[in-house]
């Protein structure tokens, strides 16, 4: 089991980068912050390396970059403990300059928004009430269902 997760993102300019998620309240550890990438702290052991797209090449040999405001390679999504928590942070991303993704999904126990970072990157922001979770979703078996999907 993994101890850790670094999520690796290429950027355009890291300066508006950092400020951008300044904005929405994370903090940066300046061990891992040079010209060419910080390393944005999620949680406590969740971390996003934000590099600048030259870096972030050395990382890809014989690969290009997807255009994140073209294609979507991966969706970042993020738990929160309310939905005013959810709705404060994609506001804030707003304010900083993203934009809207889509919008919200009220399922009653899960509520979620999505914002575009400045370079296309989505992140969706979510609180889930597990107490409020349909009976039929709580009460089922987590090994039959990975067997079930292991045999699809």
């Amino acid at each position: 089991m993994a101890k850790q997760i670094f999520v690796n993102l290429p950027v355009k300019d890291l300066d508006k980068t950092i400020e951008f998620f300044t904005k929405l309240g994370f903090d940066f550890n300046p061990k891992f912050t040079d010209k060419n990438a910080t390393c944005m702290i999620i949680g406590e052991n969740i971390f996003a390396m934000l590099l600048v797209e030259k870096f972030f090449r050395t990382f890809i040999p014989n690969k290009g970059i997807s255009d994140a405001k073209k294609s979507t390679e991966v969706l970042v999504a993020l738990a929160v403990e309310s939905r005013a928590k959810v709705d404060g942070m994609v506001n804030k991303a707003i304010e900083a300059g993203g934009k809207e993704y889509r919008t919200a999904q009220d399922h009653g126990w899960m509520y979620g928004r999505a914002f575009e970072d400045l370079d296309g990157h989505v992140w969706e922001v979510f609180y889930m009430d597990e107490s409020k979770m349909p009976e039929e979703m709580k009460s089922k078996d987590n090994k039959n269902e990975q067997e079930e999907f292991n045999n699809a």
